[in-house]
């Protein structure tokens, strides 16, 4: 592995446990204009605030983030949400914002706000989420993390929720990105080790409404944070090796109201129905390069349907859309769409299903 420009954390501990007094650093977080990269920069605050409005609107080069021209630079950062920071504790936090322009409009990838709408909307169907997001590890040479330099591993089949040094390449950054999120109060659900060796997933949800792309987005930025201690890169790319390995993806589980009760499941079929209409916008919405960056995964191979075609079925795993195999027996549940990259937009996936199932748009 290498490990570039690495220092010791051992030395910086001694720093990190000095006292700060009654101040505290606020890490404002913001997604930057490829749609998928994440961005952070830290405030010094007199005192911790009581209420998301005590955060002042902050600044940035957007220029340096594809989201400005340098002759017209700045950029604006509201703050949204507030999350305690579990890397400097105390009382510091992480502060998730949506990105302003001069003119006070959204930047170009700041859909949080017309999500947020959307919800608005659509809040008395109480429109439940859960993602499923898939990641692999990777060296800074960019090759999976635990390969071997010359070669590959065996082939897949071992490695799926599997436990052992053979089989299982990172768990360390696992665990503690697993803690980070329960500290930082993030309803991450699970996690385990997938298909492919060197790749994770963990859940988030079910949450409700924006929750949804907000933990996602910083439950992302937490994993880059931790990665980036052991001196691991991690890889959102739906399909980074070619051949004969799984891809990734950020399978969407949603329910409204209706489906979880009894009776749901034609309210289920409903919304797969019209989820089979506009395939094609979903597909355009389901990763931030509107479908090229999922053309490379969704074969209809490894566990995938083809991008081409819409299909549903019960427990295939093979389908654009499944229902899970209780959930069609109890009569009632949720259903999970299998199509959204790894890469993907949260606040755009949730955005769209609910458009799309609720809304009738």
């Amino acid at each position: 592995m290498q490990n570039n420009a690495q220092t010791s954390k051992a030395v910086l501990d001694r720093y990190m446990s000095l006292p700060q007094g009654t101040r505290v650093q606020a890490t404002y977080i913001w997604i930057d204009g490829t749609g998928q990269g994440l961005r952070s920069k830290t405030k010094t605050l007199e005192g911790k605030p009581g209420k998301l409005e005590d955060l002042p609107i902050w600044n940035y080069d957007g220029s340096s983030c594809h989201q400005a021209e340098g002759s017209n630079s700045d950029t604006y950062l509201h703050p949204v949400k507030m999350y305690p920071c579990p890397f400097r504790r105390g009382d510091n936090m992480l502060v998730l914002c949506e990105a302003y322009k001069y003119n006070k409009e959204p930047t170009k990838t700041n859909k949080r706000k017309d999500c947020l709408a959307v919800m608005e909307k659509a809040k008395d169907y109480k429109p439940w989420f859960g993602i499923e997001q898939e990641y692999t590890l990777m060296d800074q040479d960019k090759h999976p993390f635990g390969w071997p330099k010359n070669g590959f591993p065996g082939p897949q089949g071992p490695y799926y929720c599997a436990v052992g040094a053979s089989r299982v390449y990172g768990r360390d950054i696992v665990e503690a990105h697993y803690r980070c999120c329960l500290y930082a109060g993030i309803k991450i659900s699970g996690t385990n080790a997938e298909v492919m060796p060197a790749q994770w997933e963990f859940q988030v949800g079910p949450t409700e409404g924006i929750d949804m792309g907000d933990d996602l987005w910083v439950a992302r930025y937490l994993l880059e944070r931790v990665a980036e201690d052991f001196g691991v890169v991690v890889s959102l790319d739906p399909k980074p090796m070619v051949g004969d390995w799984n891809g990734a993806g950020a399978h969407c589980n949603f329910s409204t109201k209706a489906m979880r009760e009894e009776g749901g499941m034609k309210h289920i079929e409903a919304a797969i129905e019209k989820l089979s209409k506009n395939h094609v916008n979903h597909i355009k919405e389901y990763d931030p390069n509107e479908g090229k960056d999922n053309e490379r995964r969704l074969t209809g191979a490894h566990e995938t349907s083809s991008i081409h075609d819409f299909s549903a079925g019960v427990a295939n795993r093979g389908a654009s859309i499944r229902i899970p195999r209780e959930v069609s027996a109890q009569g009632y549940g949720y259903l999970e769409d299998r199509r959204p990259s790894s890469n993907c937009d949260p606040y755009s996936v949730t955005m769209v299903i609910v458009k799309t199932t609720c809304l009738d748009k």
